[in-house]
């Protein structure tokens, strides 16, 4: 196979035209392309009236070598990678397909990052027990409609606890910015093809899976968990460490069952907080980490494709367009879109009672009438102080509570039963509280309650945001519409608390506990979770005769 780099057509080509452009490329003859396939599909909107596909792609042909040599080493035609995952060679060939006994691993949570963790070790023959708090996908999603449409919510089956964690309400993002080299990220999304995602997340530029196959495809992962050896169990919190001699030996249930394991992989997400309070208990070496806080902005979807897209804006061959901005103020904050959800909604993301949080979702179609997005100003440890509180400020759980003293506050402007504090751009910048909606309807369930965002964001935070509106404005048209509706707290951007671990991917004071993923501080979104996942199931199976 031969892949081919750059091919731009306009977004409106035939297929023919790819074919023909394949065939230009290689300067062949029909009849000596076999087969191709597209491995990678981005959009080109700079010039919007002129809007192009740009391909990668992979073509079988005849006379491959002759081809090559005929196109010379400058050209931009190589021969295929290999891009198939293997396990590193530090585990040993023993883990492979080899039971182990009574003491088999244990991984603390089922979200991607769990969930990868707990497949690649049954993968190996490694027998995990995957253990979550909270409910399967299927039962989650009739608990969380349920509290959306009541205001009653259940602290351990929420948008934030349960199969596929966190991001099983979200936009389904898969895109991501690490660098790794292991072909990883190629092994997720094989394995979510395998589960049932659709095959062009393999290839498409920025892919989605949307809430609505999210709930298949991690449900499909956990019974491919089970199919391979593994055992799940939900309803399983984890409520304690077993630890002797410095050294984890198992986990203590919430009704008091106590289970032994080899080694623990923590994989607990970023809401877990009664979790990173049991571990600070227990003297697991935490530290407090940078987040976020802000709130959703949420605009007419026409509104940002015809930005985007120009008078393009609303082809179905484009799809919903999305953005991602950013500013840095003079106060020295930085503001940044996050989590942008095309054709999504606002949704009540609280994981404990007394608080409102809130976050974005889509559909695989993007077909709702709103855009949203996260709009959020970075914060640090030393801006975890808050008005009134005489806690310790440097204890490595003051940033789960500064998130805490927000959500409370947006909890009580709103009436207390999970509305959401919400107001329009227009009276934000002006500095005056909102009454009604013109334009734009809110899509946040329960519902919002008109109010003024200077109540339930840091003074900081506020600053930052209106400074930001009108400079996105200048490079998104539309973007601070007066219309547009803000609706806050957003708090979830990322883990307040770090669960420091070393370059074995342990933590640095309990061997065989292995932080992992976007809880632990060392993942942020789908894609880069389950690759942490990843990283430490071979970490767990090198360990294999270490710990059990």
């Amino acid at each position: 196979m031969l892949r081919l780099q750059n091919i731009t057509l306009d977004f409106r080509h035939s297929d023919e035209a790819l074919w023909r452009a394949i065939l230009l490329q290689l300067g062949i003859e029909p009849h000596d392309l076999l087969s191709f396939r597209i491995c990678k599909k981005s959009i080109d909107a700079r010039k919007r009236s002129h809007i192009q596909f740009i391909y990668q792609v992979d073509a079988e042909v005849l006379g491959e070598v002759s081809i090559l040599a005929r196109l010379g080493g400058a050209s931009p035609v190589k021969p295929v990678p290999d891009e198939s995952y293997r396990m590193p060679e530090r585990v040993p060939e023993r883990a492979v397909g080899d039971s182990p006994g009574k003491a088999r691993p244990i991984v603390v949570g089922a979200g991607p990052c769990g969930l990868f963790t707990a497949l690649l070790l049954a993968q190996v023959g490694l027998r995990p027990l995957l253990l979550d708090r909270g409910k399967s996908a299927l039962e989650r999603v009739r608990d969380v409609a349920h509290f959306w449409e009541t205001g009653q919510l259940d602290p351990e089956s929420n948008v934030q606890f349960g199969e596929g964690g966190a991001g099983t309400f979200s936009d389904g993002k898969l895109t991501t910015q690490i660098k790794e080299r292991g072909n990883r990220i190629r092994k997720v999304l094989d394995e979510l093809i395998r589960a049932g995602a659709p095959p062009e997340i393999a290839y498409e530029a920025k892919p989605h899976l949307g809430t609505d196959l999210l709930v298949g495809v991690v449900t499909r992962l956990r019974q491919a968990i089970e199919a391979y050896g593994g055992e799940v169990r939900f309803g399983a919190h984890v409520t304690g460490l077993l630890i002797r001699e410095g050294q984890v030996r198992g986990v203590r249930l919430a009704g008091g069952e106590e289970l032994e394991a080899g080694a623990v992989a923590l994989a607990i997400g970023h809401s877990a907080r009664d979790t990173f309070r049991m571990l600070h208990e227990a003297g697991v070496p935490l530290e407090a980490k940078a987040f976020s806080i802000g709130v959703r902005i949420e605009h007419p979807q026409s509104v940002i494709d015809r930005a985007q897209y120009g008078p393009f804006g609303g082809d179905p061959r484009l799809g919903p367009a999305e953005y991602k901005l950013v500013h840095h103020c003079a106060n020295g904050r930085s503001v940044y879109t996050f989590c942008m959800c095309p054709g999504g909604q606002v949704i009540a993301a609280a994981s404990e009672t007394g608080g409102v949080v809130t976050n974005g979702m889509s559909v695989h179609a993007r077909d709702a009438v709103n855009a949203n997005a996260a709009l959020l100003v970075g914060v640090n440890p030393d801006d975890f102080s808050i008005p009134g509180s005489q806690a310790a400020e440097r204890s490595p759980l003051a940033g789960v509570e500064f998130q805490r003293h927000w959500e409370a506050r947006a909890f009580r402007m709103a009436g207390g039963d999970y509305r959401a504090p919400a107001q329009t751009v227009g009276d934000f910048l002006a500095g005056r509280g909102s009454a009604s909606w013109s334009g734009v309807e809110p899509s946040y369930r329960p519902g919002v309650c008109p109010s003024d965002l200077v109540g339930c964001l840091p003074p900081f935070a506020v600053e930052a945001l209106r400074q930001s509106l009108p400079a996105f404005e200048r490079k998104l048209n539309g973007f601070s519409m007066p219309e547009a509706v803000l609706t806050g707290v957003e708090t979830r951007s990322s883990s307040p608390v770090r669960i420091v671990r070393g370059e074995d991917f342990q933590s640095v004071g309990v061997a065989g506990l292995f932080p992992a993923g976007e809880g632990a501080g060392y993942a942020g979104g789908i894609v880069s979770a389950a690759v942490d996942g990843l990283r430490v199931a071979e970490a767990v199976a090198a360990n294999r005769g270490r710990f059990f």
